[in-house]
């Protein structure tokens, strides 16, 4: 592996994620091998690749043995490509070359047609000079050399042919025989492409560098999608290569009772997890947060996985938050999830793209129920999180999330135990007292500072959010449905108008 990549001569993807992932192209005037099954996007990687060429002054070179050039050209139109400058051979150009020559009895009719067919294309890459070329497919090949020693021997020699000119070739195999070792083995690079069908929703797409000589690329699996205009590809996120230096500091959530509860208020560069059941006011409590970062002027990104953005924006908006004015001023930047056709890794990108080029300090996830089901399963989730909020704490954005627990009374478990992965648990919780139905709120974790371990009540009404005083006399906390035995007059009295209606 060379110390020192950028001593390495590359040929760009014209794909910025991907990119990335091999730490800046393919190697020059290399063989290299893409295999992935009929779907994944390897014609649009291999135009992708060959166009990025011509712009950068470069003759680019596409033999075609599975699709005519106009199938080609209907792929290229629906991105949009302009292949006029690409010089496109097919296997039509081939065949009909092929039977202008006499026949032959000596040897047996694969191994004539597979030799010609090879000296053919050959002869028009010499005459071509191109310094890219893709060739589409190795199917063919394998199945004109009809034996394993045979086809190997072919690879072979056409690595020999390519070694004494100048050109980067990209071949393409679409595994429909079997998933090919011989080639992967004579390759300079492999790259590896997958389509994953799930029960419900989109198909997902992911890929990774299976090998590459002398290069110190990004492995794992890297998501990517295909949409009109070519591929995006969005590679694993590594939090140490983020790290930063920021100012350790604590901020107001804007409500000053549940700053006590926390011992002071939010850290920079920490995670929250705001836990209980529906309709305790975990979103509320976390808008509440997102406004009160943007009066002081900071960004904040929001991300709703279960209600609609105009259902947030009314509902805050009646409590007094002007979230819909923060969002119009760009200090508050909110995006609907669709869990069915979103990646982890498509998500991660779309948080990190924001802190590093929108310089956003707040992220809140809502919630991470919905979240769960954009990961195939509890595993990938914790692995995504575990990075995702390593790197948001090593750029000192505060990390809000919430999750709801299952039932409304008794006792409530989550999904998925992620407690472990937050710095701050906070607990909200329905109590009852004297017939009347309120809730609480409790700070179970911090791995910072001193929280107050009381429980409090907390009310969303009309006015706002507002939290209580401390609150000793409670039965039953940790069953999960707190009673509070003591006197009434401790109780927030409700601002809206609205009076307990008594039998």
């Amino acid at each position: 592996m060379d110390p020192n990549p950028n001593s390495i001569s590359r040929c760009s993807f014209g794909i910025a994620g991907l990119d990335t992932i091999t730490g800046g192209g393919l190697p020059k005037n290399r063989l290299h091998l893409v295999q992935g099954d009929p779907g994944v996007g390897k014609t649009t990687l291999a135009l992708l690749f060959l166009l990025d060429g011509i712009a950068r002054g470069e003759k680019s070179f596409y033999i075609t043995l599975s699709e005519t050039k106009e199938e080609l050209m209907q792929v290229a139109d629906s991105h949009g490509f302009n292949l006029d400058k690409l010089e496109i051979l097919e296997l039509s150009t081939i065949e009909k070359h092929l039977q202008t020559l006499a026949p032959d009895t000596l040897f047996h009719p694969s191994e004539i047609e597979l030799n010609r067919t090879s000296d053919f294309f050959t002869r028009e890459i010499d005459r071509a000079k191109p310094a890219r070329l893709v060739l589409d497919s190795l199917a063919e090949l394998r199945l004109m050399s009809e034996t394993p020693l045979r086809y190997r021997r072919q690879m072979l020699s056409l690595k020999q042919f390519f070694a004494g000119r100048k050109v980067t070739v990209l071949m393409l195999d679409d595994m429909t025989e079997h998933r090919d070792l011989q080639v992967q083995s004579i390759a300079h690079s492999v790259l590896a492409m997958e389509m994953m069908s799930l029960d419900y929703g989109v198909e997902r797409r992911r890929l990774r560098v299976v090998k590459m000589r002398g290069v110190n690329f990004r492995g794992g699996f890297h998501d990517y999608l295909i949409r009109p205009g070519g591929l995006d590809v969005f590679p694993r996120l590594v939090a140490s290569d983020f790290q930063k230096s920021f100012k350790k500091e604590t901020v107001s959530s804007g409500v000053l009772e549940f700053d006590q509860i926390l011992g002071g208020g939010l850290d920079r560069g920490t995670s929250h997890l705001f836990i209980g059941p529906a309709g305790t006011g975990k979103s509320t409590m976390a808008m509440q947060v997102v406004c009160a970062a943007a009066q002081r002027g900071e960004k904040s990104a929001v991300f709703t996985f279960d209600e609609t953005l105009n259902t947030l924006y009314g509902r805050s908006d009646a409590l007094n938050l002007c979230l819909s004015k923060h969002v119009d001023d760009g200090l508050v930047l909110a995006a609907q999830v669709d869990p069915s056709s979103l990646t982890p890794g498509q998500f991660t990108h779309q948080i990190k793209s924001l802190v590093l080029d929108k310089a956003v300090r707040f992220v809140v996830i809502d919630s991470l129920n919905g979240y769960m089901n954009a990961a195939p399963n509890e595993k990938f989730l914790a692995i995504h999180l575990h990075e995702l909020l390593t790197f948001l704490g090593h750029r000192g954005v505060v990390t809000i999330m919430t999750m709801a627990q299952a039932g409304m009374l008794g006792p409530m478990l989550g999904p998925v135990d992620i407690t472990y992965l937050s710095d701050t648990v906070v607990m909200l919780r329905y109590f009852e007292t004297a017939g009347r139905i309120k809730k609480a709120i409790s700070v179970i974790k911090k791995r910072t500072g001193r929280p107050e371990d009381t429980l409090r009540e907390f009310q969303i009404d009309s006015t706002g959010i507002k939290v209580g005083e401390p609150l000793f006399e409670f039965h039953g906390v940790l069953t999960g449905v707190p009673n509070f035995h003591g006197p009434q007059e401790l109780m927030l009295k409700s601002h809206d108008g609205r009076k307990p209606v008594r039998p």
